[in-house]
């Protein structure tokens, strides 16, 4: 069994309103449709090595978001989308800052936030196992003043859980684990 097909199989153990289909796999690579871009991107630790994926996919609310990773330590873990697509290890610092180009203060929970980068925290079991399915409003994979696809994000996981109002990372700690996410030159 491919280490991605185990990562489909892992328990719904996060916390978004949408529900996950389950019965079928995440897509592993670029699957090209018409109506709506679409794309799985590998997640690494802070040793480079692959430990889950974030599938992408256009909806017409937003961007939808499928998280499925292995290997991290039981508990929440504050996880956000940063302003740059790229994710080196071991600290990932070459993401930056938070997605933020309302230049509002972080937290879903503060009064002059939140980021457009912050997402809920990703819940993992006792068995290392999460998975996190969130719907990010108001953005586009595809070219444009509000794509988080061209020229790309990065997908951050921390050390920590967002406490949702402390600016400007929600005291979230270390980042251990991040992905790219940037769609290939020519993608609809």
């Amino acid at each position: 069994m491919r280490p991605t097909s185990l990562l489909v199989l892992l328990p719904l153990a996060a916390c978004h309103t949408q529900p996950v289909d389950t019965a079928s796999p995440a897509p592993v690579g670029r699957v090209a449709t018409q109506a709506a871009p679409r794309d799985a991107f590998a997640i690494i630790d802070s040793t480079g090595r692959r430990i889950g994926q974030v599938s992408a996919i256009e909806t017409q609310s937003g961007v939808h978001l499928e998280v499925a990773i292995t290997g991290l330590t039981p508990g929440d873990h504050g996880m956000h989308l940063h302003a740059v697509a790229r994710c080196e290890p071991p600290a990932f610092s070459t993401a930056t800052g938070h997605l933020n180009p309302a230049s509002r203060q972080h937290g879903a929970r503060n009064p002059l936030g939140a980021h457009l980068g912050d997402l809920p925290n990703l819940v993992v079991d006792q068995h290392g196992l999460g998975r996190a399915s969130v719907i990010v409003t108001g953005v586009t994979l595809q070219p444009g003043a509000t794509s988080i696809g061209a020229p790309g994000t990065a997908l951050v996981i921390h050390a920590a859980p967002d406490d949702e109002v402390t600016d400007p990372t929600g005291n979230s700690g270390a980042r251990i684990a991040c992905a790219a996410i940037i769609l290939p030159a020519g993608a609809p």
